[in-house]
């Protein structure tokens, strides 16, 4: 008779290792999760105090304020069983971008149509130029059955 079966310590750690930020099967606690999320943004707040204003526009000036916030409002949010991200956190993300980053856009380059006294030439040369390498194929093609 075999002895039974003890579970394998390794894929167990592994297994607790890979979801240790895997939401609770009891739920999301969605009251929870934002009552702890301000304190991310508060601390992203008092960081950026660092940071002239007049840079905040420039990423690489507070990347590594933004990816603790980030990561801050991951664990958070997972602490309490949630998903990250979700609907609510995105929430509370997009207004501490509204407070921080409202002044930043992104310069758009408006692109039109060139006047037609450009465009008719730049759109009828490749038109008339395969029209007229298939009438040389043609006229090359019987041309070489007349010599044969």
């Amino acid at each position: 008779m075999e002895a039974p079966r003890r579970p394998q310590l390794v894929p167990l750690l592994s297994l607790l290792l890979l979801c240790g930020a895997c939401p609770r099967v009891g739920g999301c606690n969605e009251t929870r999760m934002l009552e702890k999320l301000p304190r991310c943004g508060e601390a992203f707040a008092d960081r950026m105090r660092k940071v002239d204003v007049w840079k905040w526009c420039n990423l690489s000036e507070f990347i590594v304020y933004y990816e603790t916030f980030t990561t801050c409002t991951e664990a958070e949010t997972n602490v309490v069983g949630c998903y990250w991200p979700n609907p609510l956190a995105e929430g509370f993300i997009t207004s501490v971008h509204r407070r921080f980053f409202s002044n930043c856009t992104m310069d758009q380059t408006h692109w039109e149509d060139p006047p037609d006294a450009i465009l008719i030439p730049l759109v009828a040369l490749p038109v008339l130029l395969t029209v007229a390498m298939a009438g040389l194929v043609v006229w090359c093609s019987q041309r070489g059955d007349q010599l044969g």
